[in-house]
């Protein structure tokens, strides 16, 4: 593709551009897909949520990354309190904001006093699905500056209509995505489409972007098969012969195998196709797809998420136990 106008040597190269940052995604340490986007008088943050994921493996969050996950949410709200824009890009957990959050999840209560004043640009509700409440909670925050955004453009800002959450017709819903144009190309932010869907990969094309942020398939999933692995391939390879940057996260780098999948991928396009912690030139933090490796390697006392609910615990309490292996992570 054309190199746009103004780009430097390492935005063309693929490397961080200084008005995109990623805040959460797998490879950052948690369940998500949030980043921000600055133009010339107006600031987006996109899907400000994340989790943890609950259970995996019968196992609960460690306290390395419910640590991670503090400093993310607290990123996260330090990005709001400078928005002037919020989008949603669909309602589950690890993108929104919640009034009923769990401990790892973004609470109503931690948001910035302000950020009712912002305007929310959100995907359209489900009255009969089981995220209607959370449309209503955010209705409650917003008042008359939410609006459903799907097929609507606001100056530099444009939104898709709603296409499937993964392969069509499953049971996740569906996601709504996001064309922004800024002085140095544009940005689309496709979060969930899981590259299992042809006419989503082709919206994106016809939106024809220099940065594209994409969540990957999620290949740890038994219900993701030879079939859907095959054309998550093919659009992956679609994506990146026909955009300027490629970035795949989120449900791929939930288990190891993703990053395998995205190293075979960028061998079969030519060229590097970064998670959201290469992009971001920080160091991979795969700490969903690592957990039972972590209980083994700092144990867990049994009680310890029963006393960090009720406040009596905290990774950033128990001495070098479990801050330690953060700082050398994080490096």
């Amino acid at each position: 593709m054309k190199r746009p106008t103004g780009w430097t040597d390492d935005e063309a190269s693929g490397g961080h551009a200084p008005w995109l940052d990623i805040i959460a995604a797998e490879s950052l340490g948690v369940r998500g897909l949030c980043c921000r986007v600055t133009l010339p008088g107006r600031t987006i943050v996109i899907d400000p949520g994340l989790a943890l994921g609950y259970l995996r493996g019968g196992l609960m969050p460690h306290p390395v990354q419910v640590a991670v996950g503090r400093r993310v949410r607290q990123a996260i709200v330090r990005a709001l309190e400078t928005a002037t824009d919020i989008v949603v890009s669909h309602f589950h957990g690890d993108h929104v904001p919640l009034v009923a959050a769990n401990p790892y999840q973004l609470s109503f209560q931690d948001l910035p006093p302000r950020a009712g004043e912002l305007r929310c640009w959100s995907k359209a509700d489900d009255p009969a699905g089981p995220m209607h409440q959370r449309f209503l909670d955010l209705k409650v925050l917003f008042g008359a500056n939410l609006r459903v955004a799907e097929g609507l453009q606001d100056g530099p800002l444009s939104f898709s209509e709603a296409v499937p959450h993964g392969k069509p017709g499953g049971k996740t819903g569906t996601v709504m995505m996001t064309r922004i144009l800024t002085p140095r190309g544009v940005f689309v932010h496709a979060s969930d489409i899981q590259l299992l869907n042809h006419e989503a990969v082709d919206r994106i094309l016809d939106w024809r972007p220099d940065i594209v942020l994409a969540g990957g398939p999620p290949l740890y999933l038994e219900v993701i098969g030879p079939e859907d692995r095959q054309a998550a391939w093919n659009n992956g390879l679609r994506l990146a012969r026909g955009v300027g940057t490629l970035i795949l996260d989120h449900h791929l780098l939930r288990s190891r195998q993703g990053l395998a999948w995205l190293a075979e991928l960028s061998a079969a396009a030519g060229r590097d196709i970064p998670c959201a912690a290469d992009y971001m030139k920080k160091r991979r933090l795969l700490l969903e797809a690592d957990r039972a490796q972590w209980y083994r390697r700092a144990p867990v006392p049994d009680n310890w998420h029963t006393d960090y609910r009720l406040g009596r615990e905290g990774p950033d309490r128990g001495g070098q136990r479990f801050r330690a292996p953060v700082a050398q992570e994080g490096k």
